[in-house]
């Protein structure tokens, strides 16, 4: 695979407007661009026009010295410098000022879909492999809230009466179940390379910046204002933040990390769809997988990180298929996104349970993540994808796995985990 565009820096968004504009057309991203270009235009001018009036202050300070050595009047000269001191002062102000708003406008500016990503909306995703055949079988197969309520492992209304809509209670096999696959995920993780992490589950401003999450979806955080420290969307953003402002060694890429985590979000998916069971929810766990890697390398680790999340797919047997997103699917920070999608017979949809994303160096920028070693110097690429989230998981399970008499059957390689129990009854 090519390689795709990486460095977002002031430098590279000037040489580069053309294809910045139409990046942010492709992702239908609402920062305007041509006020950033504007004020950026504006900025570097007070800048270029203070640096001429510095220098004219400077010769004017050298005659004004030479003046008073030689006993002459330096009045005329002195009010002169003033004049320049004033001017200099009120456009650093400006340049000041203008900065501020170049660096807002900046942070909203997205990455750039890799030349691989189909153009267009959701509709325009390509599959690009699928593995597994989706079967449904000859008896009616519940979704997963009905069958989950029968076997009095799902608890939606008790969940509503604390919480509101879009949380849940689980209790005995449905608990058990979402605890083996986290432990499960991890242990396969640590067998595919991956150190495993215990990560914050509150972030500061300075890393929901770094990820991508501030300042363009702020709206959709849960926030702690009193110390303005937000719930984490996703373990990405606390695993990668845990080299903000460090400089890796090149020897050691690629740094290969996983953690567990509740995800918290605050918009949870589209009004009115999905509104039943556990597809769409404010507060879930998830187990993440993210990489630090050379940016020589970095296309062919996202594909790596992208089979090790299959590699839990079809351990499990869930039939799935792999989407390469269309750029107007393409979150905000992401460059190229897989999409792994599971079928699930009750609800008779495909639900995306991961989504394996490379961003080239538009995080490490944003978080101060570089590297050096072998005469190179730069930013890290990062990848991350999830591995996987847990409530689709456990919807596939309980729709895939049911049984014509009502039960749900464990999943061979979750049997051990279960304490060797092999059905939820």
């Amino acid at each position: 695979m090519q390689r795709g565009f990486a460095l977002l820096d002031r430098k590279y968004l000037r040489e580069n407007q053309e294809l910045v504009v139409r990046a942010v057309a492709l992702k239908n991203e609402s920062v305007d661009i041509d006020a950033y270009y504007a004020k950026d235009t504006e900025r570097r001018a007070a800048l270029q026009e203070m640096e001429t009036l510095q220098a004219e202050a400077n010769k004017a300070n050298k005659a004004i010295s030479e003046k008073k050595k030689a006993g002459e009047d330096a009045s005329g000269a002195i009010a002169a410098m003033k004049e320049v001191s004033g001017r200099v002062k009120g456009l650093k102000a400006k340049a000041s000022e203008l900065e501020t708003e170049v660096d807002a406008l900046y942070l909203r500016i997205p990455n750039i879909p890799h030349e691989s990503a189909p153009e267009g909306g959701e509709e325009n995703n390509e599959t690009v492999r699928t593995w597994g055949e989706p079967v449904d079988p000859d008896f009616e197969v519940l979704p997963h809230w009905e069958i989950g309520e029968d076997l009095g492992i799902f608890h939606p209304e008790r969940a509503s009466r604390m919480s509101g809509s879009g949380f849940s209670v689980l209790s005995g096999g449905g608990a058990r179940l979402e605890r083996a696959l986290i432990n499960w995920f991890l242990d396969l993780h640590l067998e595919q390379g991956y150190t495993e992490f215990n990560i914050p589950f509150l972030a500061n401003r300075a890393a929901m910046t770094g990820t991508g999450q501030l300042p363009k979806l702020e709206d959709d955080m849960y926030l702690c204002a009193e110390d303005d420290l937000f719930l984490i969307p996703t373990a990405e953003v606390t695993i990668t933040n845990i080299h903000m402002k460090e400089t890796l060694n090149l020897a050691d890429l690629p740094l290969k990390y996983t953690a567990v985590s509740p995800c918290f979000r605050r918009e949870a998916g589209a009004a009115g769809r999905d509104t039943r069971g556990l597809i769409r929810m404010h507060q879930f766990l998830k187990v993440e997988m993210v990489k630090f890697v050379d940016p020589e390398t970095s296309w062919d680790e996202l594909e790596s990180l992208t089979a090790n999340a299959e590699e839990l797919l079809q351990k499990l047997n869930l039939p799935y298929r792999v989407l390469s997103l269309a750029t107007g699917d393409l979150s905000f920070a992401a460059s190229k996104c897989y999409d792994l999608e599971v079928y699930s017979p009750g609800v008779k949809t495909w639900l995306e349970v991961s989504s394996c994303s490379i961003f080239l160096d538009f995080q490490a920028r944003r978080s101060g993540i570089r590297f050096k070693g072998d005469g190179r110097k730069g930013f890290v690429h990062t990848i991350n994808g999830s591995g996987l989230a847990l409530p689709r998981i456990m919807v596939a399970i309980m729709e895939n796995y049911q049984t014509a008499d009502g039960r749900i059957r464990i999943p061979e390689v979750l049997v051990p985990y279960m304490g060797g129990a092999e059905f939820i009854q």
